[in-house]
């Protein structure tokens, strides 16, 4: 390992606190089963999607970093990658849904189904929505996001001891594919995971809606680690405004992107006013819910948008950050809108384990999280990039100084 690039004493730091902060709330809301075991998996649900889609978020930004290019993709790199490695937790911690399957998705108890649901979804329950399918589509989407993360993180450690160009080549031949791979399998899992609790519902675009929205969650959770360790060596002598410059421009059209498939799936529905589609949005658009939806478009898009259009913010590290960590707290909200009134109808109801379950996985996932950061070096050192990266923060740097005589 390149000691010039380890992980500051900070990450171990803040795993370790990560880890007392999951064990307590997990603690917890495992006692919320003992009173109420239905809302327990369904809280359960809400927390897992949030961390595998930051997990998920980061390899779709680390192979869209092979593709492209750049110092942006430089500096965030090992930190995507740490978030990568976090994949065989989320396929462990899948178990719980599996074993709760029947709380959460009425097709897996048809005992909950009503005559008219059973001969309406006929033809779902015969060919699709059964669990032995259920597991195997689950099990392919794993086996697709670990194998591209392994190969992934296997290249990178590669290219750091060699400097022929070989897993250079590797790793971005692998992520074209890649990339169209993710997509099909998140855009199915998003299907079977989340639109399957309500399966007289259908919507072309619900699928796209999770990619974006776990890019966004995966690039917001990245910022957050990279401003944390741009005041601290040895990140502080590479990471320049001009990288959270671009980092910002990304959030920016990660937003625009978000916001544009879930108007696009509302205005088609609701124009459309077709019974069997509408049921889904009436009620998350009245009452509590409806307050929810309004919370979302405006702390969820239209304050991010407006704050990152500033060009001095996306430079500032602490100002970026923030809008960062919004949008963190307006992705578990929106899961929340998106999953409680599947269970709740218009009744409008936020049960304690819905904040208890993403602060228990959060803090065992960020604990292995800051345990991957630390194994590696934090720049990529044999990247045929490096040398501008590190051109860009000296220039930076001499500008400082010559400001600051």
């Amino acid at each position: 390992m390149n000691t010039a690039y380890d992980a500051p004493k900070e990450v171990a730091r803040l795993g370790q606190r990560a880890l007392i902060v999951g064990v307590v709330f997990s603690i917890i809301f495992l006692l919320g089963a003992f009173f109420n075991r239905e809302q327990f998996f369904h809280s359960y649900l809400i927390g897992y999607l949030f961390w595998t889609g930051i997990a998920l978020g980061s390899l779709v930004l680390l192979m869209l970093q092979h593709l492209t290019g750049g110092g942006w993709g430089m500096v965030i790199r090992r930190v995507l990658e740490a978030s990568t490695r976090t994949l065989p937790l989320m396929l462990l911690l899948f178990l719980p849904i599996l074993l709760g399957a029947k709380h959460i998705y009425p097709w897996a108890n048809p005992a909950k189904l009503t005559a008219h649901q059973i001969d309406a979804l006929k033809d779902k329950l015969d060919h699709y929505l059964f669990l032995s399918f259920f597991i195997v589509r689950t099990a392919i989407f794993f086996a697709v996001w670990l194998t591209l993360a392994f190969f992934l993180n296997k290249w990178s450690r590669e290219q750091d001891k060699a400097t022929d160009g070989a897993a250079t080549k590797k790793l971005r031949v692998l992520s074209g594919p890649g990339m169209v791979l993710f997509i099909l399998t998140v855009t199915v899992a998003a299907i079977d995971w989340v639109m399957s609790i309500t399966p007289e519902w259908s919507s072309t675009i619900f699928g796209l809606l999770f990619v974006a929205s776990f890019a966004l969650s995966g690039l917001a959770f990245t910022i957050a680690i990279v401003a944390l360790l741009s005041d601290r060596e040895p990140m502080a002598e590479v990471v320049a405004p001009l990288h959270f410059h671009d980092l910002g421009k990304l959030l920016l059209a990660l937003v625009m992107l978000w916001a544009y498939f879930s108007y696009s799936q509302f205005v088609i529905i609701w124009s459309g006013n077709l019974p069997e589609e509408i049921v889904w949005y009436l009620p998350r658009t009245h009452g509590g819910w409806g307050a929810v939806a309004l919370a979302v478009v405006v702390l969820h898009f239209a304050f991010p948008f407006f704050f990152l259009l500033s060009r001095s913010l996306k430079r500032n590290p602490h100002r970026l950050v923030s809008v960062a960590v919004l949008i963190l707290i307006m992705r578990v909200i929106d899961l929340i809108w998106v999953i409680g009134p599947a269970f709740n109808g218009a009744k409008f109801h936020v049960s304690w384990m819905d904040i208890a379950a993403p602060l228990g996985i959060g803090g065992v996932w960020v604990a292995m999280f800051a345990s991957e950061l630390s194994k590696r070096p934090l720049m990529a050192f044999n990247d045929p990039q490096m040398e501008s990266v590190l051109e860009q923060a000296h220039e930076h740097h001499d500008a400082e100084f010559i400001k600051e005589s």
